[in-house]
């Protein structure tokens, strides 16, 4: 805005000064040019600068004036800036004057070129502010938007803390506003979620107690058909109030590895044991990696059991490098977990839904440092693909350890096969 107001501004006053500068040469002209035409007609001595066909008259000026009409123009005498004007005379000839315009044309250029040197004085004034200005406001806004997606990567501690929303004397501008609004929502998200959690935790340890004391009491039962249902159930209410214990854990993000260096395929080739059902494991490539041994059995066993769960044989697991793969040949994963991940006990409306299995599955890939994908095969079927991070040796060296420091370890998940 600067710059086009300074612009119209410049146009503005070289169109006024131009115009007054040529109408005053004009008006001098044509007053001298009326001196000529009477002295003319007198048969006197014409004025000075003027004369019948003078050489230099502009051609277009001449044809007007053997037109019998008058006019001005600017042109040159010599090499000098002029100011024409040219009537008729006998015999179809011009009668001309002329009037020096060289202070007019320099009034003019001088100007012009004091326009420009404050316009471009102004403008990079103005650049150089706005562009201060501007950089201090889109760096606070950056700031902002690298909080905003630290929490929406799940970093609840995060916070703009801009100085201007924290200090209400100070005057407040439209990116504190954001950020303030922005640090309020975190913390209210972080309060509710540590609340939900809390009750999760609670209600999941509170349930440990009763669960055992019915196992035991399930145990005592004589055989028979109604005790192994009871048995089941109380196994399935066990099991469910074990996740919601790993839940809890893995949502504080207090999960602590126990590394050590492990080979894949026989690793995978227990779990595969584990869960009973059969599944097909095929070894591309055998790797070592360092990785804690029981969090990759939890991730593999949940895997397996949900593709027998949920899809169709057969299923199979496939071992290439760090890469594992499992896949089976049902309907493939449903659209929203494709497109949002694993949601907590979501149900369809067949029915069908992925309890927390896959859910643990993908936070204890991420305590891994893993990276745990799902995907449709083409050919029908659902793919899940867990990349654990690069191998520290292959299967192939001579299999001994570089000891490395194990960081204490919380209470580890059970190596067993649930989805």
């Amino acid at each position: 805005m600067c710059c086009g107001l300074a612009a119209v501004l410049g146009m503005l006053v070289h169109v006024q000064v131009t115009d007054q500068t040529v109408g005053a040469a004009r008006s001098r002209a044509l007053a001298r040019l009326t001196q000529a035409t009477r002295a003319y007609e007198a048969g006197a001595r014409l004025p000075r600068r003027t004369g019948v066909d003078l050489p230099g008259l502009p051609e277009r000026l001449r044809e007007l004036a053997e037109d019998g009409q008058r006019g001005t123009m600017v042109g040159t005498a010599g090499p000098r800036p002029a100011m024409w004007a040219a009537g008729p005379a006998d015999g179809g000839r011009a009668l001309a004057a002329q009037v020096d315009y060289a202070q007019g044309a320099d009034i003019i250029a001088g100007l012009d070129r004091a326009i420009l040197w404050s316009s471009a004085l102004a403008i990079g004034a103005t650049l150089f502010v706005g562009t201060f200005a501007v950089t201090r406001v889109t760096r606070r806004l950056q700031d902002t938007a690298q909080v905003a997606r630290r929490i929406s990567a799940g970093d609840l501690d995060a916070r703009v803390a801009d100085p201007r929303a924290a200090d209400r004397a100070r005057p407040q501008d439209e990116v504190a506003a954001v950020a303030g609004a922005l640090d309020t929502m975190a913390a209210t998200l972080q309060g509710k979620l540590l609340t939900e959690q809390r009750f999760t935790a609670d209600v999941a340890h509170e349930l440990r107690t009763p669960l055992t004391g019915l196992h035991a009491a399930a145990e005592l039962l004589p055989p028979g058909r109604p005790t192994e249902l009871v048995r089941d159930r109380v196994a399935a209410l066990r099991t469910l109030t074990e996740d919601l214990l790993e839940i809890s854990r893995l949502d504080t993000r207090r999960e602590r590895l126990e590394l050590g260096s492990e080979r894949l395929v026989p690793l995978a080739e227990r779990v595969v044991r584990a869960c009973g059902a059969r599944t097909e494991v095929r070894v591309v490539r055998d790797t070592r990696v360092e990785t804690d041994r029981r969090r990759l059995e939890r991730v593999l066993g949940n895997l397996v059991a949900n593709a027998h769960r949920h899809g169709r044989g057969p299923v199979m697991l496939t071992v290439d490098g760090p890469r594992v793969t499992v896949r089976d040949h049902g309907d493939g994963y449903p659209d929203y977990l494709l497109a949002h991940g694993p949601q907590r006990f979501r149900t369809e409306s067949g029915g069908k839904g992925h309890g927390l299995g896959l859910t643990i599955a993908l936070g204890q890939s991420e305590v891994l440092g893993a990276r745990l994908e799902f995907a449709n095969a083409p050919g029908g079927g659902a793919v899940a693909v867990l990349t654990l991070p690069e191998r520290v040796r292959s299967a192939a060296d001579d299999g001994s350890e570089v000891p490395r420091p194990r960081p204490r370890a919380s209470p580890r998940p059970r190596p067993d096969c649930r989805s």
